[in-house]
């Protein structure tokens, strides 16, 4: 099966391309390296180093045998994104080229509106590709949790079934997304959705929780195959954040009270998903969601267990409770579901067995690396 992988370069798409190749897939990457760009407008550095996106691929085939197809350049661009999809022929497509940072969309109006019409625009044409040139083709689109907010309800797997008034309807699960990122998944998935039901479209959205982790079989291979570990106050998660911070004997920084709530899963099982996705394919003009993380965390939790873990290192942590810079409701009720994926066969890996080779090795390897300028909050949603 050849698998196209947009937005390859990135966090996500590199552990996943590697991944699939490995597994005997055919890959092509699309990327327009924009990521390393946004780094470069900020400042900032991944703590792990990473190499060209060529010279990766060449270590991957030197290491391997197994060569990645690469077409450089923007998805928003039609008349690219066909040439190189009638290039390559893709039989399943997955998509991870989006700008994929909440605090990035929200810095001003600029990064608000490109990160809409990057995402927005750039998977409208990516659905009109497939429409026109590759109606078979299987569609496997990264949307996030954060689509559906924190509601005071269970979180179905994208569909809820509703009785009012004594009738009864299966309907798309509500979004309250919380920044002008998660806004553009949301558009993404009513147009996904849109798309399926009109041209008979398959695809399947994962909406993916926050992913932890540098390893997988395929990146720990050689330095140069290693994956990114983004700490800053606009593309680190806060899981990043702590271990980096327990690394420099830096507090470990919790938003508000810490009982913020989201899903969790590790890289290896990113690849995973995406794989057995890939594997069982949605039935043409179906429109699937899986919920896509393994074990539910609240922010208090995981600074409480990186400063836990850190101790068997030596390190001693304290931790600091800071204004929270987001809107956001700070203690909430958060019950998802998960079993569409787990159904399928993923064997979970869990943070409490992985929190050690997954991040804090990393953090102590590279903490010279660390600019402490980058670490605090600079982005605040009002202002």
């Amino acid at each position: 099966m050849r698998v196209l992988v947009i937005g390859g370069d990135g966090y996500c798409g590199w552990a996943t391309a590697l991944h699939l190749s490995n597994r005997g897939y055919d890959v092509a990457i699309l990327d327009s390296l924009v990521r390393r760009h946004w780094d470069l407008e900020l400042c900032v550095e991944t703590l792990t180093p990473i190499a060209p996106i060529k010279q990766r691929l060449q270590r991957w085939k030197d290491l391997t045998g197994k060569t990645i197809d690469l077409f450089i350049g923007d998805i928003n661009n039609y008349s690219f994104l066909v040439d190189a999809m009638l290039q390559f022929q893709p039989d399943a497509i997955v998509h991870f080229g989006e700008q994929r940072s909440a605090p990035f969309s929200m810095i001003d109006r600029e990064h608000a509106v490109m990160t809409q019409s990057n995402n927005v625009i750039g998977n409208l044409n990516l659905l009109y590709a497939m429409y026109e040139h590759f109606p078979n083709s299987h569609l496997v689109k990264l949307g996030t949790m954060g689509e559906y907010g924190t509601p005071n309800i269970d979180i179905e797997e994208g569909y809820i079934t509703i009785e009012h008034n004594g009738r009864k309807d299966t309907l798309p699960y509500p979004k309250q997304p919380g920044s002008f990122y998660h806004l553009s998944k949301v558009h993404d998935s009513h147009n996904i959705h849109f798309a399926c039901k009109i041209w008979g479209l398959r695809a399947t959205d994962l909406n993916q929780g926050v992913v932890y982790g540098v390893l997988t079989d395929e990146t720990g291979m050689d330095e140069l195959l290693i994956n990114r570990l983004d700490y800053d106050g606009v593309f680190g998660t806060a899981l990043n954040r702590f271990c980096i911070q327990a690394a420099i004997g830096h507090p470990l920084t919790v938003y508000g009270k810490g009982g913020q709530t989201r899903g969790f899963l590790d890289i290896r099982d990113t690849v995973r998903c995406v794989e057995l996705a890939i594997a069982n394919p949605a039935e043409a003009g179906e429109f699937r969601v899986f919920n896509q993380f393994t074990e539910l965390f609240s922010i208090g939790d995981l600074a409480a267990m990186v400063q836990k873990a850190s101790a068997s290192l030596g390190l001693k942590t304290e931790i600091d409770h800071l204004e929270n810079p987001r809107v956001e409701k700070e203690e909430h009720y958060f019950n998802a579901k998960n079993t569409n994926l787990l159904s399928l066969g993923l064997q979970p890996h869990f943070l409490s067995d992985s929190l050690l080779d997954s991040l804090l090795n990393f953090a102590m390897k590279y903490r010279h690396r660390v600019d402490e300028q980058e670490i605090l909050p600079k982005v605040k949603w009002k202002g």
